[in-house]
């Protein structure tokens, strides 16, 4: 091939490929909430399998596992710790209209 021509090729690049969330160590399981609980979001919902790099296998698991854990209570169904925070934070006025005379 041309010089030339060689130019207007996408040149390759290298991509870092980050690590597996999951070592090979790690055990997937209902008692295991520190690593069940890195794929639960902020509300409390189970994060896709984009956002976790997860294998379709291991995002199966982690699902079962954190059902699992929700039903022997283990984890909260959903997070509500913000919300009780920010409602004991805002005071509450008794009454709001004004009566007229």
């Amino acid at each position: 091939m041309d010089k030339s021509k060689q130019i207007f090729r996408k040149s390759k690049r290298s991509f870092r490929r980050r690590l597996p969330p999951i070592g090979s160590g790690d055990r997937i399981d209902y008692r295991n909430i520190s690593l069940i609980s890195r794929f639960i979001s902020e509300q409390g919902k189970i994060l896709s399998r984009r956002v976790n790099r997860l294998t379709l296998k291991q995002q199966r698991l982690i699902t079962i596992a954190i059902k699992q854990a929700r039903i022997l209570s283990s984890l909260p169904f959903r997070n509500n710790e913000k919300q009780l925070d920010r409602a004991e934070s805002i005071p509450r006025t008794t009454s709001l209209r004004t009566k007229k005379k």
